[in-house]
């Protein structure tokens, strides 16, 4: 028994003794010793070799299914004056005329939407041309070999006896770490010190919280982080978003008030850092919103406010629309574009599908997160430009860094309709073509849809 207890005695001396000195103390000053890239680098050689294995074993096994492209639609380019034109030409009419061909187009993008929405699917995890040994119910992975089967197997015996205990004291130690330094802080009255030392324990737990995840971040473009007064703005995909964010500086947050865990964490913060938290109520009043995110925009010596203008995670292959209320703050906007590498784990949190709890136990058992951060030259508000306008220009940027697609829809469809005025537009666009108005490629802005 005494042989028992000295051997539980010494690996949880071993196991304390590589949290404390080989990854919080490195995480806490920002270095690395390079273990984590290691590791990266083999997860790449094993991902590479079950790849060519899976490929090899398609061809060796016939009945073995292929697996399924990522996109069953090829969509013509061109707007609906082009593409009713090419259907018309067998039978040319005069200009402003009914034709009854312009009908099928109509119903060719019916079908396309039925088989192939393009906004639907940015709610659902990204496809991957191969399997990358996560799970075994992939509908596209099949039996292939012995070899496979035991690398997967040790796969799962590493993620979760090894790595996911790991994390998980990791996040423990961060959190409560960051509860207990934000709260002691908020003790300090107002000066330079106390900002001094805020800023060191957020940055602090949120690097302890990135090796908890083995995030491996590559920031680029680092002359254009957000400056204080400044609002940052960038693509959603996953809560973590402002963890691997905030790893390489701090930020105010924004977001609603909540209760529980998540609401002991956001009242500790705000006592040393002066983040911007919405009652409910306040949140339907943008208007107020509004106001807040001004006032603390206008202290030129208060962090940047991050944004997610989205106000959705979406699925790591688009950026949608931007919501205007971010944009009629004022002030310099820092975009910034984030892009992960799904081969290691899918960052992207299904709301609708999981909990928070299980969407970070899935997280915590996953190879690595792997992402590229774009900090992209500020923006400002042009002469005569709106609003909506100026929030569609810095998706477009973001979307075009980060290698993005870049759609108009509103994240809101992931758990509302279509808004009657995307209707109306398509509408409007073809009585204007009927009465020979030519000359619109595309629709106005749904203004509605920017609020």
């Amino acid at each position: 028994m005494e042989d028992l207890y000295s051997l539980a005695l010494a690996v949880f001396q071993l196991w304390m003794f590589t949290v404390l000195f080989l990854i919080m103390l490195p995480a806490m000053f920002g270095l690395s010793l390079g273990v984590t890239g290691v590791y990266i680098q083999i997860l790449v050689k094993i991902l590479e070799w079950a790849t060519i294995r899976i490929q090899r074993g398609l061809q060796e096994q016939p009945s073995v299914p292929v697996p399924l492209p990522t996109g069953i639609i090829e969509r013509a380019g061109g707007s609906m004056e082009e593409e009713m034109g090419h259907l018309r030409r067998s039978q040319p009419l005069a200009e402003g005329e009914f034709s009854l061909s312009d009908a099928m187009y109509f119903c060719k993008k019916g079908l396309e939407s039925i088989v192939d929405d393009e906004v639907t699917q940015r709610f659902s995890s990204e496809e991957l041309a191969s399997w990358n040994l996560l799970t075994r119910t992939n509908q596209n992975f099949r039996y292939i070999s012995l070899r496979l089967t035991i690398i997967w197997g040790l796969g799962v015996f590493v993620r979760y006896c090894i790595l996911f205990p790991l994390r998980i004291t990791l996040a423990i130690i961060g959190l409560s770490w960051l509860v207990i330094g934000t709260t002691l802080v908020g003790f300090l009255p107002e000066s330079s010190a106390k900002n001094w030392l805020s800023e060191l324990v957020h940055l602090t737990c949120y690097r302890i919280c990135a090796r908890g995840l083995s995030a491996t971040i590559h920031y680029h473009n680092k002359e254009n982080w957000p400056q204080k007064g400044g609002i940052c703005v960038a693509n959603h995909t996953t809560p973590i978003d402002v963890v691997i964010l905030a790893n390489d500086g701090c930020y105010a947050m924004v977001g609603q008030i909540h209760g529980g865990l998540l609401g002991v964490i956001q009242r500790s913060m705000v006592k040393s850092c002066p983040h911007v938290w919405f009652e409910r109520s306040e949140m339907k009043d943008r208007h107020a919103v509004t106001s807040r995110l001004r006032a603390h925009v206008a202290a030129k010596t208060k962090l940047p406010i991050l944004i997610f203008p989205e106000g959705t995670c979406i699925n790591n292959t688009s950026v949608m629309m931007f919501k205007k209320g971010s944009f009629e703050i004022g002030g310099t906007i820092y975009p910034v574009a984030i892009k992960y590498d799904p081969r290691f784990g899918d960052a992207f949190w299904n709301s609708s599908k999981y909990n928070m709890v299980s969407y970070l136990l899935r997280m915590m058992t996953s190879w690595a997160i792997v992402v590229n951060v774009w900090y992209l030259p500020p923006m400002t508000i042009q002469d005569g430009e709106d609003a909506a306008h100026f929030a569609n220009r810095v998706k477009s940027a973001i979307a075009h860094q980060g290698g993005l697609l870049d759609l108009a829809w509103d994240g809101g469809l992931k758990r509302g309709k279509v808004k009657d005025c995307f209707k109306e537009e398509q509408q409007k666009m073809y009585s204007s073509i009927i009465v020979g108005q030519n000359g619109i490629n595309s629709p106005e802005t749904c203004k509605e849809n920017q609020r």
